[in-house]
């Protein structure tokens, strides 16, 4: 009797081991293991480091980016002057598409794209003195361009578009932060604080975007 007690004993034992060693998260045999274990891939990511080699030697050049020229849904047409003087001279040729569009929202919305982008150099009045200028007494080493001098104001749409696009002298290019339409509805802001056109949103808040750089929210 003690002896079966002792036998009884064991192999309980050994059954809790055998039970606590195994993982209970485990689904056995997978039937499909390419499915059940699926490589992650991050969109437009460099996921599969010789793959892209591998496929150039043999004649397939895959680099998992949109194909060149393609547009995102609801988007404008992208940009196709180069960024020389020919370009340049070129835009002044370009009209605003928005110029015949008097929508009160987006005009707000111009109003906080122009105070987040453009008015911490060129100023909430457009007059160069923004916070890194402050009449020289800010951080930035020289007066951005007042958009209120004749000269500016006689800038074409276009030349204004280039600009933006592609940056010119301090100013760096503002592709990445405004899209093409975006890029339309600054210009017909500071048009409309320069008495050129009606886009001047005037029961705006948007004075106050200057101190909330971060915000996203943008009207289609």
């Amino acid at each position: 009797m003690k002896k079966l007690l002792i036998i009884a004993g064991m192999a309980a034992i050994g059954v809790g081991v055998i039970s606590c060693g195994s993982d209970k998260r485990s689904p056995g045999r997978v039937y499909m293991p390419d499915m059940a274990y699926s490589r992650a891939y991050e969109a437009y990511g460099y996921n599969n480091v010789g793959d892209y080699e591998r496929l150039h030697k043999e004649g397939v050049n895959y680099n998992s980016l949109p194909v060149a020229g393609t547009v995102a849904r609801g988007d404008m047409l992208s940009y196709h002057l180069t960024n020389d003087s020919a370009g340049m001279r070129a835009a002044d040729a370009l009209r605003n598409p928005m110029d015949s569009v008097n929508d009160k929202v987006q005009l707000k919305e111009a109003e906080r794209l122009y105070l987040v982008n453009c008015g911490i150099c060129h100023g909430t009045k457009l007059d160069g003195n923004g916070p890194l200028w402050k009449n020289g007494d800010g951080p930035y080493p020289a007066a951005p361009k007042n958009l209120t001098a004749a000269d500016a104001i006689a800038f074409t749409d276009g030349h204004y578009y280039h600009v933006i696009t592609y940056g010119k002298g301090q100013m760096g290019s503002y592709a990445s932060q405004l899209r093409p339409d975006q890029r339309w509805w600054v210009i017909k802001y500071i048009r409309g604080k320069q008495g050129k056109g009606a886009g001047v949103a005037t029961d705006s808040t948007a004075t106050t975007a200057m101190a909330t750089p971060d915000s996203t929210k943008t009207t289609k």
